[in-house]
């Protein structure tokens, strides 16, 4: 093969990517997400959402109403983020937890969706009120494995807790599929209410602390810092510094931490971490090629003290994701043909590259853009075509945007009604 011109190298991309945990306690959405999603951020341009919540209703009910319509908490996702441009790429649900992919429709062709699962750990394996719900994609070529855990409670159960930890990492195999163990992923996104307490101290001291921003001490008693300093594997998946409150336990409704008779002890249960595939070493003397890049930065590590509908705090972080693209081109490239109007069936055309597998049930979607109603200079609405691989399950390609001219006659109905000849 001809070695790739320097000048025709690809760049390497900036992509951002804004990931959300919350134990929503079984609340209903409130009603402005802005400060979750940071969508009155300016100097913010998201490619990708992350959303992974714990604790969702999940009465039998909420479950039968669930399987036959959108849960509430997708559909104010999908309502709030669909005008700005995101298209749900995949979901998966266990019980009380939710997984969610929203990414700029742009990237879509190269998002590939490679299996989804949940892996339950509660009533000795068998239950999913804890455990983990798993996304795994081809992300411009690259792995990522994305995974939402919810993790036994309690302070004293924290060898359960590093044991169900484990379980889900190893539950992870796909060898059958074709797919590398998820230790062998570019990137792993591991989040969600993993219920790690601050041993030792009391109470009162936790608090005065936390009154006082004196973290130091608390942190030294984490028991996932801890773990990580005692757990090779472990300790190769980073978090940003703790410069938050605890998020657990409050009061719902309030920002003050338990007042019940339990008067359960503040902790930062709610976390996220991440681990980039270690790259093998080279032998001394034997010249090597240089590595995809392939980095993650973090640029933020919140809690958001606004939400109070939980007895924990949502906590966000925001990573710029570089990356040299293994894939720069779609698998399809669509066009439609001529101008299109409403009067007319529309012609599209279409060239796939020569290793893509098509099938019957392959289908061509047309889709509205919703366009900033700032933006005067758009008064008509623009439309995209999305071709979706069914071997693939995933989208392969998007054209361009373009605009359907209104009609210009409508044909009479049997009824005498005005019917659009489409």
């Amino acid at each position: 093969m001809a070695a790739m011109n320097p000048q025709t190298e690809l760049r390497v991309r900036t992509l951002s990517i804004h990931v959300v945990t919350w134990n929503v306690a079984s609340a209903a959405p409130p009603p402005d997400l802005s400060d979750l999603l940071q969508l009155n951020n300016l100097n913010l341009n998201l490619d990708v959402y992350v959303i992974g919540l714990q604790e969702m209703n999940c009465g039998i009910m909420s479950l039968l109403s669930d399987t036959a319509f959108e849960d509430p908490w997708s559909s104010f996702f999908m309502d709030v983020l669909s005008p700005l441009s995101f298209v749900k790429v995949s979901s998966v649900r266990m019980q009380g937890l939710l997984l969610l992919i929203f990414a700029k429709y742009q990237h879509l062709p190269f998002i590939q969706i490679l299996s989804t699962k949940s892996t339950p750990t509660g009533l000795f394996g068998y239950w999913g009120n804890k455990g983990g719900v798993n996304i795994f994609l081809k992300f411009y070529g690259y792995y990522v494995s994305i995974v939402n855990c919810h993790l036994p409670p309690h302070v004293a159960n924290n060898d359960q807790r590093l044991e169900h930890f484990d379980r889900i990492l190893e539950m992870q195999n796909f060898e059958a599929q074709d797919i590398p163990n998820i230790l062998d992923h570019d990137l792993i996104l591991w989040f969600g209410d993993m219920n790690f307490r601050i041993e030792d101290f009391g109470l009162h001291f936790v608090r005065e602390s936390i009154k006082n921003q004196c973290y130091s001490d608390l942190w030294e008693k984490d028991q996932l810092s801890i773990a990580k300093r005692h757990d090779p594997l472990l300790r190769e998946f980073q978090e940003g510094p703790l410069l938050f409150p605890p998020t657990y336990k409050f009061d719902k409704n309030s920002n003050n931490y338990d007042t019940s008779e339990k008067k359960r002890k503040p902790a930062w249960t709610d976390r996220i971490l991440w681990r980039l595939k270690r790259q093998p070493q080279a032998a001394i003397h034997t010249p090597t090629l240089s590595a995809p890049h392939f980095t993650l930065f973090l640029r933020s590590y919140v809690s958001h003290m606004l939400y109070s509908v939980s007895d924990h705090k949502p906590v966000t972080s925001t990573f710029d994701l570089e990356l040299k693209p293994l894939v720069s081109a779609p698998l399809i490239t669509l066009l439609p043909e001529s101008r299109c109007t409403t009067e007319s069936d529309m012609l599209i055309s279409y060239s796939l590259t020569a290793d893509f597998l098509s099938s019957p049930w392959d289908w061509i979607g047309l889709y509205k853009v919703y366009i900033d109603i700032s933006d005067i200079r758009e008064t008509e609405d623009q439309f995209l075509l999305f071709y979706y691989s069914n071997n693939l399950h995933s989208v392969v390609g998007i054209s361009t945007p373009f605009k359907i001219q209104p009609r210009s006659f409508l044909a009479e109905g049997p009824l005498d009604e005005a019917q659009p000849q489409i």
